[in-house]
């Protein structure tokens, strides 16, 4: 980035960190004062709370997603419950759109650009990555857009608020569940695989940074590694990528017998690979997060330990109501903006502390399927119990239905 782009994004970012103070508050006649990030549910009925919000609002709102290969979250949660949020509201299809980049960060960045060329006062951006990001919001600020980061924060951005789940807490949990699964399935002389995530995606430092305090206070090395702790070179969310990085590993150290993955998507070639081979179900335990349908079918038949829960259409609907608000002109409520986020790399003339809502994620394993997913519409019991389970060495289970049997999962 040179020095003239940089200068534009700080000075941008500054009008930016004038945008919440100069919002009005919500009048005090208004319904919609009750939103808060504890009253959103899988009805969707605290969206209706805003229609009279989403009545004064002028423009659109644009919601720019990264990929559909980090996590298949984009398409078979993000998407879907933005939409239905926005619905709920009163909000008519020509006043908010939803796309995907695809992976690419032009292609995320002239999406911004026609989105704003149409008319859109809101952008909702889940960047590829920080630089992308800081692009897109410098463009859009400059143009009087307001912006919502979601789910992954633009570190040296200009955006007005972000939304997403306290990540380094969604670490703990998967460094947790590790230890936890150590002990349940009685992995002998354990020797931990730690993997990350993408280093462009500062969520993955955030969700490392969760793990790797739970993992070396257990005497796992995370540093440099050690006896007891191999150390994934570089990290990824290509899923392709993850496997040949771990098979890499298991040839130089055959002894490795836990892996840490930090999202499902990861986890899931290593284990069916290693399944061909002839794994057995409680042998090598694996992590997650994203509460996926293959997550949870490697879960209830003994490869995987558990998965982060995080509720997407809690993220969606908390996203949803800040758009609103803004594109109102109106200041979102104390109860919804719950806390503030650190902008590592933030300039003296942007946000540092970042008005945040920021959301609890929940570690879910086999026994607690049916009481969060299920319960919560995630997942469908018919989809995964009558799903047909892979092919293993010494194996003739033709679907997980004995798997959810065992779990009450119905």
């Amino acid at each position: 980035m040179n020095f003239k782009t940089a200068r534009t994004l700080a000075s941008v970012a500054l009008v930016g960190s004038f945008v919440t103070a100069m919002l009005p508050n919500v009048s005090s006649a208004s319904p919609a004062r009750t939103v808060s990030d504890k009253t959103f549910n899988t009805s969707f009925s605290t969206m209706k709370l805003l229609k009279g919000v989403a009545a004064k609002g002028k423009g659109t709102i644009a919601v720019i997603l990264p990929d559909t290969v980090t996590s298949t979250r984009y398409t078979e949660f993000d998407a879907p419950y933005l939409r239905k949020a926005f619905q709920a509201a009163g909000l008519k299809g020509n006043q908010f759109t939803i796309q995907n980049a695809q992976g690419s960060d032009t292609t995320q960045y002239t999406d911004a650009q026609a989105a704003i060329a149409r008319g859109a006062k809101v952008l909702v951006l889940d960047p590829l990555d920080s630089t992308t990001g800081a692009v897109i919001e410098a463009y859009a600020k400059a143009r009087g857009v307001a912006v919502i980061d979601y789910d992954r924060l633009t570190l040296g951005g200009a955006r007005s608020y972000y939304v997403s789940f306290n990540n380094v807490a969604v670490g703990t949990l998967i460094g947790q569940g590790l230890l936890a699964c150590l002990t349940s399935w009685k992995v002998s002389s354990p020797v931990v695989y730690v993997m990350k995530g993408a280093p462009t995606d500062n969520n993955a430092t955030l969700f490392a940074q969760g793990y790797d305090a739970v993992l070396n206070k257990a005497g796992y090395n995370t540093k440099s590694g050690s006896s007891n702790t191999v150390l994934e070179n570089v990290g990824t969310w290509t899923p392709s990528v993850a496997l040949t990085d771990f098979q890499g590993a298991y040839t130089a150290n055959p002894k490795i017998n836990a892996v840490v993955t930090p999202n499902d998507e990861n986890a899931a070639p290593i284990i069916s690979n290693l399944q061909s081979k002839g794994l057995k179900p409680q042998t090598i335990p694996f992590t997650g997060q994203d509460a996926t349908l293959t997550g949870f079918q490697n879960i209830i038949s003994g490869y995987q330990c558990g998965t982060v829960y995080k509720p997407i259409w809690l993220e969606a609907q908390a996203a949803a109501a800040l758009a609103i608000y803004l594109r109102a002109g109106i200041r979102p409520p104390k109860g919804l903006v719950n806390g503030t986020s650190n902008d590592s790399v933030a300039t003296i003339n942007s946000l540092k502390k970042v008005p945040s809502v920021l959301l609890t994620a929940e570690w879910v394993t086999a026994s607690s399927v049916e009481k969060t997913v299920i319960k919560d519409k995630v997942i469908k019991a018919s989809a995964l119990c009558t799903s047909s389970a892979p092919t293993v060495a010494g194996s003739t289970q033709p679907t997980y239905a004995q798997d959810c049997k065992t779990y009450g999962i119905k």
